[in-house]
C-alpha cells in the first residue's frame, strides 16, 4: 500500500520531470530552427567565429523562452492532474464525513490506496459505527424508560381520576398507593441520571481510602432485615480487610445492588453468602445466591438495561440494578462479573475492584 509522503514526491518529480522534458524538446525544436534560418542566407559558405558566436547568441535566448513557457505549461496540466488524483479520496473521506454528520450512519468510505487515508478512512468508519450504535441504543432507552414510565404513571392517574370522579373514596390507602407509585418514578429518574453519568465518565466520585470487607458488611446489615423477612439466610464472610480507594457511598450502592439482586432471586428459605478476598492486586467482593441460576447464554445480558430473565416478571425491581452496580465498578476501574452453572444452580457475582496499599 502506498502512502500520502510516497505520492507527494512522486508527484513532485513528475512534474519536474514533465517540465524538464518538455524545456529540452521545445528548447531544441525553436534552436535548431533559428539555426536553419540564420545560416540559410550563408548556405555553403564557411562560417566565421563571431558570426558562430552571434548566432549562439540569438538562438538561445529565444529556444531558453519557449521551452522554459512550455516547461510550466506541461507541469501545470502534470501537477493539476497528479493533485486531482490526490484530492480525489480526500473529496470520498469529506462527503462521507458529511453524510455521517447529516445522520446517515450506514455512510461508509471507500478505502484509498494510500496508508495514512485509509487509516483516516477507517477511523471515520468506526466513529460511524459508534453513532449509530448510539442511537439505537438511545432509541431503545426511550422506549425502555417509556415502559417502565407507563405503569406507575397509570396508576397515578387511574386514583387521581376515581377521586376526583367520586368514584374511589379518598383513604390513606389510595394516597399511600400513589405516593409510592411517585417514589418509584423518582427512583427511575435518579437512577437513569446514575447510570447516564457513569456510562459518559461524567460521574463525580469522592475517593478514599476504604476497608471493603467493612463495606461489604455495613451492606449486609442493611438489608438483613429484608431477607430475615423472606426467610433467606445472609452469611457475611469478610473479616480479613481489604484496602481500596474508592468512593465509599457508590461502593455501597453496588454492594447493596447485588445483595438486592440475589435476594430478588433467592427462594423462600434459601442463602446467600458475602465473601471478600485479595487476590493478586484485586479486592474482590463475591455474592453468592442458591436461587434460579442464570443460562450460559444470558449471562452477559444480564447487565443489560431493563433486562429481566424468564420468570422475573412478578419479582420487584425495574432490571437497572446490575447495569448501575457494573457501570459503578468500570467508573472505579474495576468491573462486575457474573458465574453461574446454569439454571436453577444459583450464580454468583463478583465486585472487582483495583487493591490499595495499605497505610
Amino acid at each position: 500500500m502506498s502512502t500520502v509522503r510516497g505520492r507527494l514526491l512522486a508527484s513532485h518529480l513528475a512534474v519536474a520531470a514533465v517540465g524538464v522534458v518538455a524545456l529540452v524538446a521545445v528548447g531544441s525544436v525553436v534552436a535548431n530552427v533559428t539555426v536553419n534560418r540564420r545560416m540559410g542566407g550563408a548556405r555553403g559558405a564557411m562560417m566565421g567565429q563571431e558570426s558562430a558566436r552571434d548566432l549562439l547568441a540569438d538562438a538561445l535566448p529565444l529556444a531558453l523562452g519557449w521551452g522554459a513557457a512550455a516547461g510550466l505549461a506541461a507541469a501545470a496540466v502534470a501537477a493539476l492532474l497528479m493533485s486531482r488524483r490526490i484530492a480525489r479520496p480526500l473529496a470520498a473521506i469529506r462527503e462521507a464525513t458529511r453524510a455521517i454528520a447529516a445522520g446517515d450512519y450506514t455512510r461508509r468510505v471507500p478505502r484509498p490506496p494510500e496508508e495514512e487515508l485509509a487509516a483516516v478512512a477507517a477511523d471515520v468508519d468506526a466513529l460511524a459505527a459508534r453513532l449509530a450504535d448510539g442511537e439505537a441504543r438511545r432509541v431503545r432507552l426511550v422506549d425502555e424508560v417509556a415502559h417502565e414510565m407507563r405503569t406507575p404513571l397509570t396508576t397515578i392517574r387511574g386514583s387521581m381520576e376515581g377521586l376526583i370522579d367520586g368514584v374511589v373514596d379518598p383513604s390513606p390507602e389510595v394516597y399511600e398507593r400513589v405516593a409510592g407509585e411517585a417514589a418509584r418514578l423518582q427512583r427511575l429518574a435518579e437512577d437513569l441520571s446514575t447510570l447516564s453519568r457513569a456510562e459518559e465518565s461524567a460521574l463525580a466520585l469522592r475517593t478514599g481510602p476504604a476497608d471493603l470487607a467493612a463495606l461489604a458488611r455495613e451492606a449486609a446489615d442493611r438489608l438483613r432485615p429484608q431477607f430475615e423477612h423472606r426467610g433467606v439466610t445472609l452469611e457475611a464472610d469478610a473479616a480479613a480487610p481489604a484496602a481500596v480507594t474508592v468512593d465509599r457511598d457508590r461502593i455501597a450502592q453496588v454492594l447493596v445492588n447485588l445483595l438486592g439482586n440475589a435476594l430478588a432471586h433467592s427462594p423462600d428459605g434459601g442463602a446467600v453468602r458475602v465473601t471478600v478476598a485479595v487476590r493478586g492486586d484485586d479486592a474482590v467482593a463475591e455474592v453468592v445466591d442458591e436461587g434460579d441460576g442464570i443460562a450460559p447464554e444470558d449471562l452477559d445480558r444480564v447487565f443489560e438495561r431493563f433486562y429481566r430473565g424468564p420468570g422475573s416478571g412478578e419479582r420487584p425491581g425495574r432490571g437497572i440494578g446490575l447495569t448501575i452496580a457494573r457501570s459503578l465498578a468500570r467508573a472505579h476501574g474495576g468491573d462486575v462479573t457474573v458465574a453461574s452453572p446454569g439454571r436453577g444452580h444459583g450464580a454468583t457475582f463478583a465486585l472487582v475492584l483495583p487493591r490499595a496499599e495499605e497505610a
